[in-house]
């Protein structure tokens, strides 16, 4: 959304860095196309490593990629270990970091992608929010100048293209209904034996009940091979950004680890159950659409929120403006 804001502006000129750090084809080339993203000036081609390696290895393919561009400032998304790299490697070259998505914490640093952001947010001159709660947060660090509270670009997406859902736009796969979609990828839980077993025990006992939908993340396909888990739910292969809001749009529920599905059930007024200890999107459990559940407990918080009514009303990531609000900045920070 903001690519496309920025396209619209004749002072400005983009060169987007892909690092290759989600090297499934349904997860990376399907959303540039899907989406009608630019395509990468520079894809780095950086996947597969542990954590340190990985970000070492994206600063040093930044580097001389910034060096020889000389650009303005360099703008980050989300909190992985791209948005790291490219904030400490424009830090230490003097080049402002704008960062999308600033704000987010789950006070858990434990989690690579805490570490991530925590650092972003201190090497960023701009500060977008998705929401107010993020805003506040950052001012309790003492991170006051620069920030804005500009709503998600997730949801400018989402409105975006939901009406091409509903124009039949995209292929989905065939999923009878109904169902709940589910996704499982955090490390705390398919790199631990004991909480992999437990939340497919838990889908599997949910499946008995409603049908259970579940695009396979590689690396959770991987570790279930590894630990030899056997499951009776329906796992299909992972999906791009339309066929996924097309099964969030006909799914009677949410069961996921990921951070962003957690918003977009929001978006499509789907009660979620969130299977970790934590979230960085506490609203959402505040106003009771989302729930945190351990692995073991799974089943027992799927009948309790089945039998809930949720309130889907308020407006908790902004108006589908972001893309707007955060070109606009960026012109009047360069002003």
């Amino acid at each position: 959304m903001v690519s496309e804001k920025l396209a619209a502006i004749d002072s400005f000129s983009e060169v987007i860095i892909h690092t290759g750090q989600h090297f499934d084809q349904n997860m990376s080339d399907i959303f540039f196309n899907e989406m009608g993203l630019p395509k990468p000036d520079y894809n780095l081609n950086i996947n597969q490593m542990i954590h340190g390696q990985m970000t070492a290895k994206m600063i040093e393919k930044i580097e001389p990629i910034l060096m020889d561009e000389k650009p303005n400032a360099v703008l980050v998304y989300g909190d992985t270990n791209s948005t790291l790299a490219g904030s400490l490697t424009a830090a230490k070259l003097n080049i402002p970091v704008f960062h999308v998505e600033a704000g987010l914490r789950s006070y858990n640093r434990a989690m690579p992608e805490e570490i991530n952001r925590v650092l972003t947010d201190h090497l960023s001159s701009l500060l977008f929010c998705p929401t107010e709660n993020a805003v506040n947060i950052l001012a309790k660090e003492g991170v006051q100048k620069g920030v804005e509270n500009c709503g998600d670009v997730m949801y400018d997406a989402f409105l975006k293209f939901k009406q091409q859902i509903k124009n039949g736009e995209n292929e989905t796969p065939e999923v009878d209904s109904p169902y709940i979609l589910t996704t499982i990828h955090r490390p705390e839980n398919t790199d631990n034996n004991n909480n992999l077993i437990s939340i497919f025990k838990e889908l599997d006992k949910i499946n008995e009940k409603i049908r259970v939908v579940l695009p396979l993340h590689p690396r959770t396909k991987g570790q279930l091979q590894k630990y030899g888990i056997q499951t009776k739910i329906q796992w299909i292969e992972p999906v791009g950004y339309l066929s996924m809001l097309s099964l969030l749009n006909s799914a009677e529920m949410v069961i996921t680890d990921s951070g962003g599905l957690q918003k977009e059930a929001f978006f499509a007024e789907k009660k979620c159950i969130t299977v970790r200890d934590e979230t960085e999107w506490t609203e959402l459990i505040d106003i009771g659409v989302n729930r945190l559940s351990a692995p073991s407990e799974l089943n027992g918080v799927f009948e309790g929120m089945r039998a809930n009514e949720c309130d889907f009303s308020k407006k908790l990531y902004g108006n589908g403006n972001a893309g707007k609000i955060i070109v606009d900045s960026m012109v009047a920070y360069f002003a």
